[in-house]
């Protein structure tokens, strides 16, 4: 959580921004089609852009956040509602915002910190808490069962635990209960160090930038195989004798996913508001 894109270590706000990021924490499938503001694209414009906000007008209240339309993040995040895929997008950050705010007036007076406090130092309670969100409901249907993924929810732990150092309210007792945050680059990670392989059929979608249907078998599979690969990983550091989690895998799968050579390849896009 680097201060360039983050608001970290500054207690109260530092949970309200990670809150407020983490239910927008989501859009990769559209993220090509936004527009670039000061160069930064994707999450981090995300990230910063709010960081920003955050900065020059403090935190938004929960009033504010229930009462956000599409317009203002638009101008939030710097992009044209007259762009269909922006567009769409900025409804649905809307949405998962006003969700945000409903959930802490109705049950939080409003506050930020009470959410939290409420999970009392448990990741898989708050992960049960915000799953309580529509847009955080991360379940996927395959066949007759459903997948249980939560990758918002269990990031937004993660996210506290780094922003306010281990401390305080970002101090979770059951951290080694997190699986990784599966979204579409940790697993495309995983494929090109040869751990997932995917069939000529589905390679195929991938590099000719054919959008995966959220919930569809290909999507579902190349998320919920890239979980099970790193639980695999972590068993085999821990037998090695590396203390470590699947958090900690993930966050380093994640990071050299934004270099050379998982840069120069494709990874899939679906529209999602999971990840």
């Amino acid at each position: 959580m680097d201060d360039e894109h983050h608001l970290a270590g500054r207690g109260d706000e530092t949970v309200a921004y990670i809150l407020t990021l983490d239910a927008i924490n989501f859009g990769s499938g559209y993220f090509p089609s936004l527009r670039p503001v000061d160069g930064r694209t994707g999450y981090f414009m995300v990230a910063r852009a709010l960081r920003d906000h955050f900065a020059e007008q403090g935190p938004m209240s929960a009033r504010e956040l229930h009462e956000i339309t599409p317009e203002k993040c638009a101008d939030l995040f710097g992009q044209n509602l007259d762009e269909p895929d922006p567009s769409e997008l900025m409804n649905h950050f809307a949405k998962a915002l006003r969700d945000l705010g409903a959930l802490l007036l109705e049950h939080y007076e409003g506050r930020f910190t009470a959410l939290v406090e409420e999970a009392d130092h448990s990741a898989s309670e708050l992960v049960e808490i915000l799953g309580g969100m529509p847009l955080y409901r991360d379940v996927a249907h395959y066949d007759d069962f459903d997948v249980p993924l939560y990758k918002r929810a269990q990031i937004t732990v993660a996210d506290l635990h780094l922003g306010l150092r281990g401390e305080g309210l970002g101090r979770f007792d059951d951290l080694d209960q997190l699986t990784m945050f599966a979204d579409n680059q940790v697993p495309h990670v995983l494929r090109v160090e040869g751990i997932l392989h995917y069939s000529p059929q589905l390679a195929e979608l991938i590099e000719t930038d054919t959008y995966l249907k959220r919930d569809s078998r290909q999507e579902v599979e190349i998320r919920a195989c890239g979980l099970h690969a790193v639980e695999q990983i972590v068993d085999r550091l821990h037998n090695a004798g590396i203390d470590t989690t699947a958090m900690a895998v993930d966050n380093y799968l994640w990071d050299i996913g934004e270099s050379p050579p998982y840069t120069e390849s494709k990874k899939h896009r679906t529209k999602s508001t999971y990840y």
